[in-house]
């Protein structure tokens, strides 16, 4: 059995202990801080790594949805622990001499990380439970944010006051217990757990909050886990998922949206508290020009038509920024005056959507050799047919002009 220094002192940064035994491991990659592969030697996929016990230690091995520590053991790089049956086994990028005493340190901004989030994960799970009843079911401490599945729905409300409740927790300062109590004292307590425990259990216990069975690493008082924000929530296993934002990474959020909405402040030309009104302003005021845009873009169509005479024998339009509705609209609007109606929209760089309208001829067919001839796609059934063609103008007046639906290119 591994003896766990991090469960007396989270805060024990460097250490020495005995190494209890080394073994190489012929496969494996070595992972930076954030779980991936790293760009380094070690890296390598022929890079040998050494799994090492030892009798004592200060790493965290990953568990409990808290991942593990990082740092360095003896001159080697720790990029992974793990516990198995009471045994605490860290990945090293060296070998270490069994039975030699070797001195520890711990990556502690990843540790102290690590305990921010997950003290802070306490205090809204623990708060979450009392006011609703929903268990904590999933816990993940990502490197975006923390992860957490709850038993029941939550409704936007509730969400925003247990954020209120939780931070209100942070600003109390209040001392957070972790102790393992005899089997009397065990047996009175009212505590959270995500499965059954045997044996000695660690009980972690923030006043107020929550009272919760846990292995892992936390602060030893709740002004220093810092804000805790609640970025996104959604429904999954028939309840609530949030994403949260705890500690220096809710600080980091905070920094960036205050200066997007600086910069969003000085485009709209109002004050930051403004700026969510001045925007619902902006989007009414563009919805009424695209109306009116919408209008206009009508009158000149009915225009064009109108200019066209009735009974002639083919018109042919080349247009741009015609939606698809309105290409459509065009050409069946010439249909009714012309027997052969073309509307083609878009340019010679980006090629050309058409809708093509006939009665003097089967269309169909005529689009399948205009599409073979210009490098298009499309089809339909008569009187109408669709599609597009990457061609130029020129080609396309000559192509129709040649098939004698125009007159000199007319």
């Amino acid at each position: 059995m591994t003896e766990k220094l991090y469960d007396v002192n989270a805060y024990l940064t460097e250490f020495d202990a005995a190494v209890v035994s080394c073994q190489v491991l012929k496969e494996g990659t070595e992972r930076d801080v954030n779980g991936q592969l790293s760009v380094g030697e070690a890296a390598r996929p022929d890079a040998p790594l050494w799994e090492v016990a030892l009798d004592r230690t200060a790493f965290y091995p990953e568990g409990g949805g808290q991942p593990c520590d990082f740092g360095v053991l003896g001159g080697a790089r720790v990029t992974d622990v793990q516990e198995k049956d009471g045994i605490i086994f860290h990945l090293c990028s060296a070998p270490l001499e069994v039975g030699s005493c070797v001195h520890g340190t711990i990556d502690w901004d990843r540790r102290l990380m690590h305990m921010r989030e997950h003290s802070g994960e306490h205090i809204i799970s623990g708060i979450i439970c009392h006011t609703h009843g929903y268990s904590n079911i999933g816990f993940h401490m990502g490197k975006d944010c923390v992860t957490i599945d709850f038993s029941g729905p939550l409704t936007a409300e509730q969400i925003q006051e247990a954020e209120d409740l939780a931070n209100q927790k942070v600003l109390e300062n209040i001392e957070i217990l972790a102790e393992y109590p005899d089997r009397e004292t065990l047996a009175t307590l009212d505590y959270r757990s995500k499965k059954e425990l045997t044996g000695a259990i660690r009980i972690v216990t923030i006043p107020g909050a929550d009272v919760c069975a846990c292995c892992g690493t936390h602060v030893k008082y709740t002004g220093e886990v810092g804000p805790i924000k609640v970025i996104s929530a959604e429904h999954a296993k028939g309840g609530s998922r949030l994403d949260i934002l705890i500690g220096e990474k809710a600080l980091a959020d905070y920094k960036c949206r205050f200066e997007n909405t600086q910069k969003i402040s000085a485009l709209l030309s109002v004050k930051p508290e403004q700026t969510a009104e001045a925007a619902q302003k902006l989007l009414q005021t563009v919805a009424d020009l695209k109306q009116e845009l919408g209008a206009l873009k009508l009158r000149l169509l009915e225009e064009k038509v109108d200019a066209v005479e009735t009974g002639s024998s083919a018109c042919v339009l080349f247009e741009q920024g015609l939606s698809t509705v309105d290409v459509r609209k065009l050409a069946d609007k010439l249909a009714q005056k012309v027997l052969f109606a073309a509307v083609f929209n878009g340019s010679d760089t980006d090629g050309y959507q058409y809708v093509i309208c006939a009665s003097d001829r089967d269309v169909s067919a005529f689009g399948k050799a205009f599409n073979k001839a210009l490098c298009g796609r499309g089809g339909g059934k008569n009187p109408m047919i669709q599609g597009q063609v990457k061609a130029e103008q020129k080609a396309i007046w000559e192509y129709l002009t040649k098939g004698g639906v125009l007159q000199d290119g007319k």
